[in-house]
């Protein structure tokens, strides 16, 4: 092991060897021999010293692809980089330099109240989303210190040695130092299927990725296990120069790139009015400086600057929810994720039955009670017995010392006791046997063997005819089954999966899980969001199918492990939407299922909580484990039920459905009315002779608008809009805006009328009249587009959504009243205006309830979720794979980091 802080000429060889260690790759280091790569990284296979990893670790930095931190400054950055608000700044500069002094103030104060709203209320939302991330720790196995501990991922350092487990996403770029039975899926690297297996030896003339004496950060430990020790940490990995390239591409999900495309659809349509209304000014002869600022306040008017708030507010809001509800997500656009789930493949024991399993009786051969199978069940056994009860061995081992006189000082505990245990093969989920070698009480060897029946049954030499009936009807009354069978083993020294033959039958033991009470329930919750529920499980299909039975649910058809090995991918997907149950499925073939189902592009999740789903977990779009599952799962997983409930995933699915749905409100409403009223000043503007709203009225009313959409998030939601996954679909965005923009301009030409005909109004009543009739049809028209029901009579807007737009209005009506109002270019409007005013806005809202109506008839109005691309979805996963080597800091760890 390396001397933590050598001198003298052993400081100078252990500085060199750090330096040769900067430089050694995994080309060079899978032509080197172990010895020889443990002295390039001054290390050893006891690994590294604690005091030398830290020192380590300030040297390369971080395991980490990425450091993320809440800046106050960043999130304020965002919020001033838009263009067309510095230069709408810059123009009010130029302004008070020209003597506009007090409109300039104006301007520049409305655009801090903006930026400062946005601010406020993304930075909070930051805080609180990093706060949850920073609570999510992946770990690594490693030996530091000559002892194996757990510690962070982005603790590893170049010459740690790393142990793998199957299930386990490595860490780093290793060269395997060791390997046993070692496969690793590298399809998130090279895009193949199928995975690749390891050993140590040396390789000069490969490129890089097909090394077998190399494992690669990011891939998964398909089966098999090895230790390895660190060549390359962070970006500098193969992984992470994938990564790195994709955080170039702008947005990270479906859901972000959409809004992506939304918001230059909205900058796009603001450039091209923003130009065509500066033209028109200058063509007619107006001031340069008061037509730019008047152009470039109805461009802010239009850009969606509220949108990252909006989204961050829901997001974190909607984490919030999720862990209130025992539902934890690791990453926060899994929560958007859970909302696409279209299938969900779970496991059967503890989601749809109770999970405690306990033992029945054990049978003979031909079905009739009998001690015998039990008391060999007890031999072939690997939970211990303490004081406390059983641990240890899965969870049918420990129900059997629960059987009758199998307790401490029992008859067949004693028994049990006097056979001498020569050797073990442990149980295994590809094998679904487990055996042992002992001595019985009168001096002869035998091998014991317990596990699936029809494993069992095909290994045995002869099976009395009465077996199979008797295994049958035990399957259709729903116990959980186990047979054993022994024979003589003269001659066997130790224990390998080829002695499993030539045996014969003894009986069976049964088991009980009884159904859950709610499963059902909570399965045709998830069925009515569109959201089909499949089983996987390892035990036989009749008994899953009974299950189904017991809880109301429909069982289409079971497929067994042997059937599915007989399809090819093609075949298999095929059979999968009319498949319910698919029963004795070992680990590999829990992963192959999931991926062939995500061929179609439907978003897959599945639920798992052992070492055996921990590659399956990985495989699906959303991964869920629980509280109670093994470390392995919960790593592996994207959500982390605190309670192994079908109901509370439903929920967690109708959140991510309510933030899309939520977001998409304010999508529409910048698409309708504010659209429709900046582009009604555009068009007057070209006919009037003078400006029909003041930069500052714009921006102000602007900000009104924003802080009544601040409240979205915390929207109620219809049950229609949650019974389906949403995706973005810029036509349909386009045509809403079609239709909905030109009925908002309406009845601004309208109220232009009222104003100039009516009422004889000047150029500051105009603009008063105007600015009243914008503000309220602009934030109460989100009653009617909130939902696709009856606003109010059937669909009932949350108490912030009701009140703050509303008040919004009611401020916008106020203001040519205040001491204010001479400062903003208002003066105060006549009581006939409001009476036409009500009616206006009364029918605008009923012409807008009556258009929409009609616009989600037309088949256009339907939205279907497009199929990823299989680019799209491999640059997905290697996204949720960079997530976990994400490093999340506060201000006091980068403090004490500076420190040490």
């Amino acid at each position: 092991m390396p001397v933590s802080s050598p001198n003298g000429k052993e400081a100078h060889a252990a500085e060199a060897a750090l330096v040769s260690s900067e430089e050694l790759d995994l080309d060079e280091a899978a032509g080197l021999s172990p010895d020889d790569v443990f002295a390039r990284m001054a290390s050893g296979p006891d690994g590294l010293s604690s005091v030398d990893a830290a020192e380590r670790l300030q040297r390369f930095g971080p395991n980490a692809l990425s450091t993320r931190r809440v800046h106050a400054t960043a999130v304020l950055f965002r919020q001033i980089r838009n263009p067309i608000l510095i230069l709408l700044l810059g123009a009010a500069l130029v302004s008070g330099l020209t003597g506009g002094g007090s409109n300039a103030v104006i301007i520049a104060a409305i655009v801090v109240l903006s930026v400062g709203l946005g601010f406020f209320n993304e930075y909070r939302a930051e805080v609180a989303m990093a706060s949850l991330r920073g609570k999510i720790r992946h770990e690594a196995e490693v030996r530091r210190d000559g002892r194996v501990s757990r510690v962070p991922v982005t603790s590893l350092v170049p010459g740690d040695v790393v142990l793998l487990r199957i299930g386990a996403l490595v860490p780093a770029d290793l060269r395997l130092m060791k390997v046993d039975e070692l496969e690793c899926d590298e399809g998130v690297l090279t895009g193949e299927s199928m995975p690749v297996a390891k050993s140590v030896e040396l390789v000069t003339d490969r490129q890089a990725l097909d090394h077998p004496g190399c494992a690669f950060m990011g891939t998964i430990v398909h089966e098999g296990s090895a230790v390895g020790v660190v060549i390359r940490t962070g970006s500098s990995t193969a992984f992470g120069q994938i990564a790195a390239g994709l955080a170039e591409k702008q947005g990270r999900t479906a859901f972000e790139v959409g809004l992506s495309r939304f918001s230059r659809f909205l900058f796009e349509v603001a450039a091209i009015l923003t130009a065509f209304i500066f033209i028109v000014n200058v063509a007619l002869s107006r001031p340069l400086i008061e037509a730019l600022l008047f152009s470039l306040a109805i461009a802010v008017g239009i850009a969606p600057e509220m949108m990252p708030a909006i989204v961050t507010v829901s997001l974190s809001s909607g984490s919030r929810a999720l862990a209130a509800k025992k539902v934890l997500v690791k990453r926060l656009v899994a929560i958007e994720d859970l909302g696409n789930i279209e299938i969900l493949f779970t496991d059967k024991t503890g989601t749809l039955t109770e999970g405690a399993i306990t033992f029945q009786r054990g049978l003979d051969a031909e079905g009739q009670k009998s001690d015998r199978a039990l008391l060999l069940g007890l031999v072939c056994n690997e939970a211990t017995v303490t004081p406390d009860g059983p641990v240890g061995g899965n969870a049918l081992d420990q129900a059997l010392w629960s059987a009758p006189g199998a307790d401490a000082g029992g008859e067949v505990a004693a028994t049990a006791a006097a056979y001498q245990r020569m050797a073990v093969l442990p149980f295994d989920h590809e094998r679904q046997l487990g055996s042992v070698l002992v001595m019985d009480p009168d001096g002869r060897p035998s091998l014991i063997t317990k596990g699936a029946p029809e494993v069992v049954l095909d290994r045995c030499a002869t099976v009395p005819d009465g077996a199979r009936p008797a295994l049958d009807a035990l399957f259709a009354e729903g116990a959980r089954v186990v047979a054993v069978a022994t024979r003589p083993a003269q001659g066997l020294e130790g224990l390998t999966a080829e002695d499993e033959q030539g045996l014969a039958l003894v009986g069976f033991l049964t088991f009980a899980d009884r159904p859950k009470a709610d499963a059902g329930a909570s399965i045709v919750q998830l069925q009515r969001l569109g959201v089909e529920v499949k089983i996987i499980t390892g035990d036989n299909g009749l008994v899953a199918a009974k299950v189904c039975s017991d809880i109301g649910v429909d069982c289409a058809g079971v497929l067994s492990g042997g059937e599915l090995e007989s399809l090819d991918d093609d075949q298999l997907e095929a059979v999968i939407p009319t498949t319910t149950v698919f029963a004795r499925i070992g680990p590999e073939q829990k992963s192959r299922i999931i991926k062939v189902a995500r061929r179609t592009g439907r978003d897959v999740a599945f639920l798992g909580d052992g070492v055996n789903d921990a590659v399956a977990l990985h495989h699906a779009d959303v991964g869920i484990s629980v509280d109670s599952g093994t470390d392995v799962a919960k790593d592996a997983a994207d959500v982390v039920l605190l309670e192994k409930d079908l109901g509370v995933l439903a929920e967690g699915v109708m959140e991510g459905r309510r933030i899309f749905a939520n977001t998409m409100k304010y999508v529409l409403m910048s698409t309708s009315s504010n659209f429709g009223n900046m582009f009604s000043a555009a068009g007057a503007s070209a006919f009037l002779s003078f400006l029909p709203m003041l930069p500052t009225q714009i921006l102000l009313n602007n900000l009104l608008y924003n802080t009544g959409q601040l409240v979205i998030p915390t929207d109620r939601v219809d049950p229609e809009a949650l019974a389906r996954p949403a995706a973005w679909d810029m036509k349909f965005i386009r045509r809403f805006m079609s239709v909905f923009g030109p009925v908002s301009s309406i009845f601004d030409f309208l109220t232009f009328w009222v104003m100039l005909s009516l009422l004889h109004a000047g150029h500051t009543e105009f603009r008063t009249g105007w600015f009243v009739e914008s503000i309220a049809t602009q934030t109460l028209v989100i009653y009617v587009i909130r939902t696709r029901r009856v606003p109010f009579l059937k669909s009932r807007p949350s108490v912030p959504m009701l009140l703050v737009p509303t008040g919004a209005a009611l401020v916008g009506a106020v203001l040519p009243y205040t001491g204010v109002a001479h400062l903003l270019g208002f003066s105060p409007l006549p009581t006939r205006f409001f009476l036409i005013l009500f009616g206006m806005v009364l029918v605008y809202l009923l012409l807008v309830e009556l258009a929409k109506t009609r616009f989600y008839r037309a088949p256009h109005a339907r939205t279907p979720r497009p199929a990823s691309t299989h680019d799209e979805r491999l640059e997905r996963r290697v996204r949720r794979r960079a997530s976990r080597f994400i490093r999340f800091e506060n201000e006091d760890e980068r403090s004490s980091s500076r420190a040490a």
